[in-house]
Protein backbone atom coordinates (compact mmCIF):
# COMPACT_ATOMS: atom_id res chain seq x y z
CA UNK A 1 0.00 0.00 0.00
CA UNK A 2 1.07 3.30 -0.71
CA UNK A 3 2.04 6.35 1.62
CA UNK A 4 -1.10 8.05 0.07
CA UNK A 5 -3.67 5.92 0.58
CA UNK A 6 -2.56 5.22 4.38
CA UNK A 7 -2.36 9.08 5.25
CA UNK A 8 -5.89 9.53 3.97
CA UNK A 9 -6.81 6.48 5.68
CA UNK A 10 -5.08 8.09 8.95
CA UNK A 11 -6.40 11.71 8.24
CA UNK A 12 -9.73 9.98 8.16
CA UNK A 13 -9.28 8.49 11.66
CA UNK A 14 -8.68 11.52 12.71
CA UNK A 15 -11.49 13.25 11.54
CA UNK A 16 -13.58 10.22 13.10
CA UNK A 17 -11.94 10.91 16.18
CA UNK A 18 -12.52 14.55 16.53
CA UNK A 19 -16.34 14.11 15.00
CA UNK A 20 -17.16 11.73 18.71
CA UNK A 21 -15.09 14.10 20.50
CA UNK A 22 -17.14 17.10 19.13
CA UNK A 23 -20.70 14.78 19.73
CA UNK A 24 -19.28 14.81 23.77
CA UNK A 25 -18.79 18.80 24.10
CA UNK A 26 -21.15 20.78 21.86
CA UNK A 27 -21.09 24.12 22.07
CA UNK A 28 -24.12 25.75 23.64
CA UNK A 29 -25.90 26.52 20.24
CA UNK A 30 -25.24 23.34 18.56
CA UNK A 31 -26.79 21.21 21.48
CA UNK A 32 -29.72 23.80 21.60
CA UNK A 33 -29.98 22.97 17.99
CA UNK A 34 -29.86 19.26 18.13
CA UNK A 35 -32.15 19.61 20.46
CA UNK A 36 -34.56 21.04 17.80
CA UNK A 37 -33.89 18.45 14.97
CA UNK A 38 -32.92 15.25 17.01
CA UNK A 39 -35.48 12.21 16.69
CA UNK A 40 -37.17 13.37 13.66
CA UNK A 41 -38.71 16.19 14.53
CA UNK A 42 -38.38 17.80 11.17
CA UNK A 43 -39.81 14.35 9.24
CA UNK A 44 -36.02 13.42 8.47
CA UNK A 45 -33.00 11.92 9.98
CA UNK A 46 -30.50 14.43 10.96
CA UNK A 47 -27.05 13.35 12.24
CA UNK A 48 -24.48 15.71 14.26
CA UNK A 49 -20.67 15.91 13.85
CA UNK A 50 -20.47 14.06 10.52
CA UNK A 51 -16.83 13.30 8.67
CA UNK A 52 -17.90 14.78 5.07
CA UNK A 53 -14.61 14.16 2.70
CA UNK A 54 -11.97 15.94 4.80
CA UNK A 55 -14.49 18.36 7.05
CA UNK A 56 -16.26 17.76 9.94
CA UNK A 57 -20.21 19.09 9.45
CA UNK A 58 -22.11 20.09 12.49
CA UNK A 59 -25.50 18.58 10.88
CA UNK A 60 -25.99 16.49 7.97
CA UNK A 61 -29.68 15.83 6.61
CA UNK A 62 -28.36 13.03 4.53
CA UNK A 63 -31.96 12.54 2.40
CA UNK A 64 -31.96 15.91 1.72
CA UNK A 65 -28.22 16.47 1.49
CA UNK A 66 -27.56 19.22 3.47
CA UNK A 67 -25.37 20.20 6.18
CA UNK A 68 -26.22 22.54 8.94
CA UNK A 69 -23.66 24.93 10.42
CA UNK A 70 -23.98 26.69 13.64
CA UNK A 71 -21.40 29.77 13.37
CA UNK A 72 -20.61 31.41 16.65
CA UNK A 73 -17.94 34.14 17.01
CA UNK A 74 -15.35 32.05 16.00
CA UNK A 75 -16.31 31.67 12.75
CA UNK A 76 -16.41 35.95 11.80
CA UNK A 77 -12.20 35.53 11.74
CA UNK A 78 -12.68 32.32 9.05
CA UNK A 79 -14.97 33.39 6.51
CA UNK A 80 -12.55 32.95 3.67
CA UNK A 81 -12.12 29.51 5.38
CA UNK A 82 -15.82 28.95 5.81
CA UNK A 83 -16.34 29.44 2.09
CA UNK A 84 -13.23 27.20 0.89
CA UNK A 85 -15.09 24.70 3.06
CA UNK A 86 -18.64 25.26 1.51
CA UNK A 87 -17.60 25.02 -2.11
CA UNK A 88 -15.96 21.56 -1.40
CA UNK A 89 -18.72 20.50 0.10
CA UNK A 90 -20.69 21.68 -2.76
CA UNK A 91 -18.66 19.96 -5.03
CA UNK A 92 -19.41 16.81 -3.19
CA UNK A 93 -22.69 17.27 -3.81
CA UNK A 94 -24.34 18.92 -0.33
CA UNK A 95 -25.91 22.16 -0.16
CA UNK A 96 -24.85 24.23 3.11
CA UNK A 97 -27.20 26.14 5.37
CA UNK A 98 -25.43 28.69 8.00
CA UNK A 99 -27.37 29.61 11.23
CA UNK A 100 -25.57 32.27 13.21
CA UNK A 101 -25.20 30.97 17.16
CA UNK A 102 -27.22 33.90 18.17
CA UNK A 103 -29.94 33.26 16.37
CA UNK A 104 -30.34 29.52 17.18
CA UNK A 105 -29.88 30.47 20.94
CA UNK A 106 -32.17 34.08 20.25
CA UNK A 107 -34.59 32.69 18.00
CA UNK A 108 -34.99 28.92 18.23
CA UNK A 109 -38.65 29.26 15.94
CA UNK A 110 -36.52 31.40 12.92
CA UNK A 111 -33.90 28.87 13.16
CA UNK A 112 -36.08 25.83 12.75
CA UNK A 113 -38.26 27.95 10.04
CA UNK A 114 -35.02 27.97 7.73
CA UNK A 115 -34.45 24.83 8.27
CA UNK A 116 -37.63 23.45 6.84
CA UNK A 117 -37.08 26.46 4.59
CA UNK A 118 -33.82 24.84 3.27
CA UNK A 119 -35.32 21.16 3.14
CA UNK A 120 -38.10 21.99 0.44
CA UNK A 121 -35.20 23.07 -1.73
Amino acid sequence: MSARPIAQLRRQQVLAERAAAMRDQPTRSEAALWEMVRCGKLGVSVRRQVVLGNFVVDFLVPAARLVLEVDGGYHRTRRVADARRERALRRLGYRVLRLEAELVLGAPGEAVARVREALKG
